[in-house]
């Protein structure tokens, strides 16, 4: 599957076949599966279906690896926007936002890291006014420390905002350690970055086994833990180790990607579970889906599997 790397990458650049691809009545299917539009209009519609459903929402704004003063600008100015729009719809206490620091300026050249986290600041003072959270999304292994020192930062002042850990990485039992704590928000996915094994692991049993041990810190601790994860297996360990640690329904929830899954998504918001749906959108999308495709190729077979059955 390695071998499909470059090809895909390339793929996610050419605009060409991007306006190939959009033309195609099945591709269009397919992209409206994952992502339910491009405008923020289009999210606070998705996210007003889904919360009519039950289920909580995060949104992302696409964009990613941003290398444009004016880009990260606008970034920030659709969030704000964004959450503008949800106070007004009513929805904030049911919709959050998920921001990718390399979004709004991580990699910018003179201080990206500061500028990142000024933008950060911007979009969760617009978060608080609006009345809802935000959580910054986690990236390839080389940014870690540096969103991690990021969330640190914002976390002074407002304390509410989200982390993401991703179970892959041989750090991150002891990253959960860290922010086992009261009033910590933390997501922990799988991880989909296409990683080196000194920092990652590679199979899929160790993966495995290092989500439940990540599990066990954060459901055993003090803070409000996030289980990203559309596998059955690890939602019923889940739901067992949540039993274990005395959890109550609402001290944590589960979260699942839009499109995926949305049959156990209603599921567990209908036996009394916080159910939390992870609505990517924008006009990136093309980029989102191949680059998805791209960090971990492995990703192809589960996006197909997806589209067989809604389930």
């Amino acid at each position: 599957m390695s071998l499909l790397r470059q090809p895909i990458l390339l793929l996610a650049r050419s605009t060409t076949v991007k306006s190939l691809v959009t033309r195609m009545p099945v591709t269009s299917s397919v992209v409206d599966r994952f992502v339910p539009g491009e405008t923020n209009e289009s999210a606070v519609d998705a996210a007003r279906a889904l919360v009519d459903d039950g289920l909580a929402v995060t949104l992302d704004y696409l964009g990613e690896d941003t290398t444009d003063t004016a880009q990260a600008e606008a970034t920030v100015a659709a969030y704000v926007d964004l959450l503008k729009a949800l106070g007004q719809a009513g929805l904030a206490g049911r919709a959050e936002v998920s921001v990718k620091l390399s979004a709004v300026g991580q990699f910018l050249p003179d201080d990206g890291d500061g500028i990142a986290l000024e933008n950060a600041r911007t979009i969760c003072r617009a978060a608080r006014n609006a009345g809802t959270t935000v959580t910054l999304d986690m990236e390839d292994h080389t940014t870690t420390d540096r969103t991690l020192r990021t969330l640190r930062e914002l976390r002074k002042d407002f304390p509410e905002t989200g982390a993401v850990l991703q179970a892959y990485l041989r750090r991150t039992e002891d990253d959960c350690r860290a922010l086992a704590y009261e009033g910590s928000r933390v997501r922990l996915c799988k991880g989909a970055y296409n990683e080196p094994p000194e920092v990652a692991f590679t199979d899929t049993v160790d993966v495995d086994k290092s989500y439940v041990r990540c599990l066990k810190v954060l459901l055993g601790g003090d803070g409000y833990p996030m289980v990203a994860s559309h596998d059955p297996r690890m939602i019923e360990i889940a739901a067992a180790l949540a039993s274990r640690f005395g959890r109550a329904a609402g001290t944590y929830e589960y979260q699942m990607l839009y499109g995926v899954r949305p049959d156990e998504q209603k599921r567990l918001a209908a036996a009394g579970e916080t159910m939390r749906v992870y609505v990517p959108y924008g006009g990136e999308w093309y980029g989102y889906l191949t680059r998805r495709l791209a960090e971990r190729p492995q990703n192809l077979a589960f996006f197909l599997r997806s589209l067989v059955s809604k389930g």
